[in-house]
């Protein structure tokens, strides 16, 4: 009974969406197995905005959002690189490399990252401070299946983790848009304020599973 009741806790999936709103996952410790897996009935992405927040005190590479294809393990990718002090954007495999960016330690920080097929151009949004736009992958959307991850790196459809590409903190406000969200929209996330939640995938109304230990816990923002 005692092993039943330790599988739950290890492994809840949430049967139907949960309205996460002033919650966050926290990621304890540095693994190759703990991660939140989202889930989405969306199968095909022409253009996407990813927004999140998160704080970390990782001094080495880590991923913030990761969603692969069965022929793109880096389909859409927000990665730090730790040596180039860096932040990528990988769409279909191809990287683009953000640099300058003001990414410090033990603070949260909110992210917000777009793409469009047409063009191949990503950019990147770090605290309402948007950078230059630059090229990725063109021609095609993000095609598939879509496995989209917290916490975990894919090198492989769902799989593949590297606990030296794993993310330790906090994670919250996750949302995902089938559109490029203009620079007013993305300035009302960055601020919390009244925003339409994501299509893709919507904090308040999120199908996930925990894998392992990862935590859902209240919020922890600073106090004014």
């Amino acid at each position: 009974m005692k092993f039943l009741l330790l599988l739950v806790m290890l492994t809840a999936c949430a049967a139907s969406p949960q309205d996460l709103s002033g919650k966050m996952f926290t990621f304890p410790q540095p693994t190759s197995r703990a991660y939140v897996r989202l889930t989405t009935s969306t199968h095909d992405l022409s253009t996407v905005t990813v927004c999140h927040r998160s704080f970390t005190d990782l001094t080495r590479d880590h991923v913030l959002f990761s969603l692969a294809t069965p022929s793109n393990d880096n389909a859409f990718l927000v990665f730090w690189d730790a040596a180039k002090k860096e932040m990528e954007v990988h769409v279909k495999d191809r990287a683009a490399e953000f640099v300058g960016k003001d990414y410090k330690l033990n603070m949260w920080h909110s992210f917000c990252t777009t793409w469009d097929s047409t063009t191949g151009l990503a950019q990147l949004w770090l605290d309402g401070q948007p950078s230059v736009r630059k090229f990725t992958s063109s021609g095609s959307g993000i095609g598939g299946p879509l496995i989209i991850l917290l916490g975990q790196e894919q090198d492989s459809h769902g799989g593949g983790f590297d606990v030296n590409q794993s993310f330790v903190g906090m994670t919250t406000d996750v949302h995902m848009w089938d559109h490029i969200l203009s620079p007013c929209e993305i300035h009302k996330y960055m601020d919390s304020l009244n925003f339409t939640p994501g299509n893709v995938l919507n904090w308040r109304a999120l199908e996930f599973q925990i894998f392992d230990r990862v935590l859902i816990e209240d919020q922890i923002m600073s106090c004014h």
